[in-house]
């Protein structure tokens, strides 16, 4: 086969590796009741989401380095092959504790996909093509968040709950296949020093504080013992990380990366927005059920047009950023998140709806041409040797956006609503996380505008291959 059908199947077989990634964050939800009910542990039930995102977390940046170390597909086929035999003990679980050891396997191995995938994407394409091909991979979330719910709700209602983790099976062997047979990447032949204290000190300290900002305020209070002193250790496990990577000969995440302007406006932008994105998810169908009074299958729905808007625009941004600047693409998606979180503080108890499909085609758009161009933009200010690293800590800032969004709405939220059933209430609760919203928006705006001007950020992409 010619080279480009190599890159076409390559291709195939990345979005099918994502697709399965983006789509276990979704699918999950809709088995919750059946899989308590055969299971059993309600209590516990939560740590079958929590423990999934804190092994990907941690996960991440460690997979990102050692693509670089040990090149593209080996790592691949490691990640989806954690994943996909995560997929198959969760699948076959007994019981809820071992649902939720399986899916922090099956975490750990999502923690390569999406990095990964997304390296080698930026190791076959450059320019124009580039942010082609990134628009089109961002929209595999939205279109796996359209699908989870739908996918789910068969496998629950037709076959069985355990079929929404084996069908990860045929789809990751497939994806497995394709780029193992098809990539062909040249492997440069030397002695690789691994960082094993500072992938332990990195695990140890994010680990604590994922556990922390997951328990904190519910199962915990956040000022209790325990907490606190989950935060110190965190603290104090992130010192020596950064201690130890300084002095490594070949560190998990060089530091120098960090010198990079571009490399942190974008971190900083994935935080925040990743973070803004969560809290709609999850506040959007309280308002929707609780206070307009609307069936769960309406307040479902309404996140579709987030999850059509997102793609559409990524796609754009894609195709034009090097004609309009990867700078004026991320402030213009800002400025669009901005005007939907300032549409979000002004609704009232009488709103329609139909605003809220306003609201979150505003913030999709402005979303779709944030996130695809910051992308784009992480990959090319640094070299191939560096590329898994720099996108590691873009994915790994977006998460951390999303569970200490999560943790820091969910605080908010609990001061205002003592009860469920006082309509004022949980509007009132629900505004407090809506202005926070803005505040972040706002913040996000501000660090954008620090990205170098179209000249210079299209100088060091031309650099950055």
């Amino acid at each position: 086969m010619g080279p480009k059908t190599n890159v076409i199947m390559v291709v195939a077989g990345l979005l099918a590796a994502m697709f399965i990634g983006a789509l276990d964050a979704t699918v999950v939800a809709t088995a919750t009741p059946h899989i308590i009910t055969d299971l059993h542990g309600q209590n516990l039930f939560s740590w079958v989401f929590a423990v999934y995102t804190l092994t990907t977390c941690v996960a991440t940046p460690i997979f990102g380095k050692l693509a670089d170390l040990f090149g593209r597909k080996a790592v691949f086929a490691v990640g989806i092959g954690l994943f996909v035999l995560g997929s198959i003990l969760c699948g076959a679980a007994q019981s809820m504790p071992e649902l939720i050891w399986f899916r922090a396997l099956q975490g750990f191995g999502a923690g390569a996909l999406a990095p990964v995938c997304f390296t080698i994407i930026g190791d076959l394409f450059s320019g124009k093509q580039r942010g082609k091909m990134m628009g089109i991979f961002s929209s595999v979330w939205s279109v796996a968040g359209l699908l989870g719910p739908l996918i789910g709700g068969y496998f629950v209602d037709q076959v069985s709950w355990r079929w929404i983790f084996y069908i990860n099976v045929p789809i990751g062997a497939a994806a497995l296949l394709l780029v193992v047979l098809f990539l062909h990447q040249p492997i440069e032949r030397r002695a690789k020093k691994i960082d094993y204290l500072g992938a332990l000190t990195f695990t140890v300290s994010f680990s604590t504080l994922l556990y922390a900002l997951l328990s904190g305020g519910a199962e915990h209070s956040w000022n209790s013992p325990l907490i606190v002193g989950l935060f110190m250790a965190s603290a104090v496990f992130l010192m020596l990380f950064l201690w130890i990577e300084k002095h490594a000969d070949e560190p998990m995440i060089p530091l120098s990366i960090f010198r990079i302007r571009v490399l942190n406006v974008t971190n900083i932008s994935g935080f925040l927005t990743f973070s803004i994105t969560t809290g709609l998810t999850v506040y959007t169908p309280i308002w929707i059920q609780s206070v307009l009074g609307n069936s769960a299958t309406s307040s479902g729905l309404i996140v579709m047009p987030m999850s059509l808007a997102w793609p559409l625009a990524a796609n754009i941004a894609g195709r034009l950023m090097y004609r309009v600047g990867a700078k004026t693409s991320i402030v213009f998606g800002s400025a669009l998140v901005v005007a939907g979180s300032v549409w979000l503080i002004a609704l009232q108890l009488n709103s329609p709806y139909v605003f809220w499909i306003g609201i979150l085609i505003l913030i999709g758009l402005g979303m779709g041409f944030v996130a695809t161009p910051s992308t784009v933009v992480v990959q090319s200010v640094v070299g191939w040797e560096q590329r898994g690293v720099a996108n590691a800590s873009s994915m790994l800032f977006r998460s951390l956006g999303q569970t200490v969004g999560i943790a820091v709405f969910g605080t908010i939220y609990n001061q205002h609503v003592t009860s469920l059933s006082s309509r004022s209430e949980l509007a009132a609760g629900l505004h407090a996380v809506f202005l926070l919203l803005f505040g972040i928006a706002v913040a996000n705006m501000l660090a954008v505008m620090l990205l170098p001007k179209r000249r210079n950020m299209m100088a060091q992409q031309q650099v950055g291959g």
